[in-house]
């Protein structure tokens, strides 16, 4: 089964963001998790988090995976394109887009994730 495992919202100015939905939400944010350019937001199911980055009118998804590798096969195979996975502390990431150009990320989780 394939889910919702993460997900951002891109925006030029994180610290504007944080103030906005922080004031919205109440959300907090966890700063071990969070840098200048992102802003992980604090006991959120899914994860989530705000990078700094353009502007765009929808949110950016990370279905979560098992084999990020295979996933990225799959996505070619279909017509699509994949990037090359990046490593970070939460686990493997990587852009990729469908057949038609949409865009979305795959996500394999680090162990505790």
């Amino acid at each position: 089964m394939i889910q919702l495992g993460y997900f951002t919202l891109d925006t030029p100015d994180i610290e504007r963001a944080r103030a906005f939905y922080a004031g919205l939400f109440d959300w907090t944010f966890d700063e071990a998790a969070s840098h200048p350019a992102y802003a992980h937001v604090k006991d959120s199911d899914p994860a989530f988090g705000i990078t700094k980055g353009e502007h765009r009118a929808f949110s950016h998804l990370y279905f979560r995976v098992d084999d990020i590798h295979a996933a990225c096969d799959r996505v070619r195979a279909l017509g699509g394109h994949a990037a090359m996975p990046a490593e970070s502390p939460s686990g493997l990431s990587v852009i990729a887009s469908d057949d038609q150009g949409v865009s979305f990320s795959l996500w394999q989780p680090a162990p505790g994730y």
